[in-house]
């Protein structure tokens, strides 16, 4: 599949700060991108040196294989929309999605089939006549998203668009953006703090940390196999138990203690690689720890339940298992009252390594 953007060698400075380093990402055409990580790692600001609102101090990029690094946003075939909607209070709804083209000298006849395209698309038909401020907010930012839309554009940008939406709305907005991809086959590239919105809408995630990415995969390969403790600690809510430990070598199996407690790594895919004596962290997701289902090859410990967090479809159990506290969640009609004693068993196929020193994925 051909590139559609491409982001060679890119750095930016904010003076003497380094804010992103020697970023390359190839992104396909017509694919869903999500660049995902906590405030401050410098997404928004990747995604804005893409749209041409902040000029980069080394590397190119390239938008349908045309370099724009020096190119002005309107120049680069991109739509953008924002987290805030920034819509014209003064103008109607038509007004606001077809003011840029008006600007931009379109003609009119294009500029209505535009229009109606986009209001089809996004079923705001019946907001066309209403100003800004008789919209609710997801209306508002379903005209944002229309705004982009007019464009004709090959590559939408998205900066954390559903950030200001009640839950309710999120998820109903989050279903129409990925309906609205799979509708139209453009490139996307979506920035988002929320790791839902990322293993829901993309076709790959990049995590990202301090200006670098740490991990840029498919959403279950990042959920499955994080490379690092980051990316481990950063996707899942909540987030994968870690437990602190070495390994040793018993009857020729690697095993790792921890306080104690012993997990045999017989059924870890990366077992040849582990080393005795070497200090690891264990990390195991909180759905893949059975609660008094014995499982065949599965490792059991003892534990006693702390907490009941009732979530409806399921519950979260947090437990203290030899003194470390974890969480384990659990079908939502299982109850379990404090210190009811259970029987936890782990699967160390679907568990975690990570070397204790540098924090990569064993």
């Amino acid at each position: 599949m051909s590139s559609s953007v491409s982001i060679r060698d890119l750095s930016l400075n904010f003076g003497a700060v380094s804010v992103l380093q020697h970023l390359d990402l190839e992104i396909a055409d017509g694919e869903f991108l999500v660049l995902l990580g906590a405030s401050g790692c410098g997404k928004s600001t990747l995604l804005n040196c893409i749209a041409g609102l902040l000029d980069i101090s080394d590397g190119q990029i390239f938008i349908k294989g045309k370099n724009v690094t020096w190119e002005e946003p309107k120049d680069r075939g991109i739509g953008m929309v924002f987290q805030s909607y920034a819509l014209y209070p003064q103008m109607t709804v038509e007004k606001n999605l077809s003011f840029g083209l008006q600007v931009a000298k379109v003609p009119q006849a294009e500029i209505d089939k535009r229009v109606a395209r986009a209001a089809e698309i996004l079923q705001i038909q019946p907001l066309l006549k209403r100003k800004p401020a008789e919209l609710s907010g997801g209306q508002r930012q379903r005209v944002a998203i229309g705004r982009a839309l007019v464009r004709d554009v090959d590559v939408f940008l998205f900066d954390e668009p559903l950030s200001n939406l009640d839950a309710k709305l999120r998820s109903e907005l989050r279903v129409e953006i990925k309906r609205l991809h799979q509708s139209l086959k453009n490139t996307m590239i979506y920035v988002t703090h929320d790791q839902i919105e990322a293993l829901t809408l993309a076709d790959r995630i990049a995590v990202m940390k301090g200006g670098v990415i740490q991990q840029l995969a498919d959403p279950m390969t990042i959920y499955g196999t994080p490379e690092n403790l980051f990316v481990a600690g950063f996707i899942g809510s909540p987030s994968m138990n870690f437990f602190r430990g070495a390994i040793r070598q018993e009857n020729g199996r690697s095993i790792v203690d921890v306080g104690g407690l012993a997990f045999d790594l017989s059924r870890y895919p990366a077992r040849a690689l582990l080393k005795a004596g070497q200090k690891v962290v264990l990390g195991v997701r909180p759905e893949h720890i059975r609660v008094d289902e014995p499982v065949e090859g599965f490792i059991t410990h003892q534990a006693a339940v702390d907490i009941e967090e009732p979530m409806g479809a399921d519950n979260l159990l947090w437990l203290n298992l030899a003194g470390q506290p974890i969480s384990v969640r659990i079908a939502g009609q299982r109850r379990y009252a404090p210190k009811t004693p259970v029987t936890l068993g782990f699967d160390m196929a679907t568990a975690s390594l990570f070397d204790a020193e540098t924090e990569n994925r064993l």
